[in-house]
């Protein structure tokens, strides 16, 4: 039950994400900005769909890299599921929160509004916070060395961004941003 509720919780993050990029585009706001900056953004999508392989590989039985697993735990893998849906939810929180300045990026020609209300004015990255409590969801519901790995990658890749992001912040939005930093936590 936990393998189907992990890759239903990544189809709805990827659902989620584009339906809000479709929405953006309808009202006219570039959303996706990602490497545009950054040129070695581009290695993140390969492995991101790996990944989205693996997941429903592990879920529906399909060949896999390696079945081995670091523990078997009933309690553990509902705990991931409980990630996941923490994450999910989290998530859609932030995207609700965030309203017309949801970028996919650092959009340095259109930014919008610093967004410090809702579910920002208790984390500053609540996105990379929900995508992390999938990510660990999944290793707990799959918890093999792969996962692992992808684990400790997402964690060093999403606060590689995230002080990316704080420093255009800091630039572009000034004693705004200084103040609001000051008032709420990175992540959590």
């Amino acid at each position: 039950m936990q393998r189907y509720f992990a890759a239903l919780t990544l189809t709805l993050l990827v659902v989620m994400v584009w339906t809000r990029i479709l929405m953006m585009r309808r009202m006219d706001i570039k959303t996706v900005h990602f490497g545009s900056l950054d040129k070695k953004d581009f290695l993140i999508p390969p492995f991101a769909l790996f990944y989205f392989y693996l997941v429903f590989a592990a879920t529906f039985s399909l060949p896999t890299i390696t079945t081995q697993r670091f523990f078997q735990s009933e309690a553990l893998s509902w705990l991931g599921a409980l990630s996941c849906l923490t994450g999910l939810l989290l998530l859609l929180l932030s995207l609700i929160s965030f309203g017309k300045s949801f970028r996919v990026g650092i959009d340095a020609s259109r930014p919008g509004k610093l967004t410090t209300s809702g579910i920002f004015a208790i984390s500053r990255n609540p996105i990379y916070v929900a995508f992390w409590l999938v990510i660990l969801g999944q290793f707990l519901v799959f918890p093999n060395w792969i996962f692992l790995i992808y684990l400790a990658a997402a964690t060093w890749l999403f606060h590689r961004q995230v002080l990316r992001e704080e420093d255009y912040l800091s630039k572009h939005y000034g004693r705004q941003f200084s103040d609001y930093s000051h008032r709420v936590r990175r992540y959590l």
